[in-house]
């Protein structure tokens, strides 16, 4: 199986002892590629770097929300120029979190919308963080428009995710599937059409069952896969094919190889 872990922040200084360490186990277990989001303007060409070193991994250039402290109006023109010249596979990770308190609504909003403006701009998918925010950023792509995308460790409900998907947006789902207690997310999990799935770790957080408490990292991938598997009553093999697929297609992953071979 060659599985593609949709979110993964290999660029994270958790990994900085044992990155490659890390690819490889990745690798050994199926995982062949790998989508790294940015966080903040800070990181971007330490990203950029990590990815160039290895043909499996893809960048994304955005402004999370949890770091909007960080953040300044002239990022947003500065990510334009990165997205011109570096041709990452998609903005992100950028979104709304009203999960965390004291993080300005207003500024995340604007934040977000000059992301999302700046992937129709360029024709690239996004890759959205959305914590206790889910309906106000689908309203924040119906405004945008002509979008396309994933909310990546989707928590909302069924009818969230269906408008989404008619949105042109896939969800993501990692190790939060995992846990037994999570009854919402895994029935989401056995009956979203797979069209519309994709598998993630969200590497170093977000660790599933198994590795509760620990550092996560992408080569637990395919424990998400087994678990989402069984829920859906399909084999491993046509679950991993399918949202390896799906993977292709939102980031264009087969016209990266080209281009980069060209």
């Amino acid at each position: 199986m060659a599985l593609v872990d949709s979110h993964c922040h290999l660029d994270a200084a958790e990994f900085d002892g044992d990155r490659p360490a890390v690819i490889a186990r990745a690798r050994a277990n199926g995982v062949t590629r790998q989508i790294v989001p940015a966080v903040d303007a800070a990181g971007w060409p330490k990203l950029r770097d990590i990815c160039a070193a290895d043909a499996g991994l893809f960048a994304a250039y955005g402004l999370h929300p949890m770091y909007l402290q960080s953040h300044r109006d002239e990022h947003l023109v500065q990510l334009r120029d990165w997205i011109e010249r570096e041709h990452p596979v998609a903005v992100g990770e950028c979104g709304l979190d009203y999960f965390v308190e004291g993080l300005d609504h207003e500024l995340q909003s604007r934040y977000f919308t000059g992301q999302l403006e700046l992937a129709r701009e360029f024709d690239l998918p996004v890759i959205v963080h959305a914590r206790r925010a889910v309906d106000a950023v689908i309203a924040a792509i119906r405004r945008v428009g002509r979008l396309r995308g994933v909310v990546h460790s989707f928590s909302g409900s069924p009818e969230q995710a269906r408008q989404l998907w008619e949105l042109g947006f896939m969800v993501g789902l990692g190790g939060p599937v995992t846990y037994d207690r999570a009854n919402r997310l895994r029935q989401l999990a056995a009956t979203i059409p797979i069209e519309h799935l994709l598998l993630e770790t969200d590497a170093p957080d977000q660790p599933d069952a198994g590795i509760r408490g620990e550092r996560n990292e992408p080569a637990r991938l395919p424990e998400v896969l087994r678990v989402i598997a069984q829920l859906r009553g399909m084999e491993a093999t046509d679950v991993a094919a399918a949202t390896s697929a799906n993977a292709e297609r939102l980031f264009r992953l087969d016209q990266v190889a080209l281009s980069a071979r060209g």
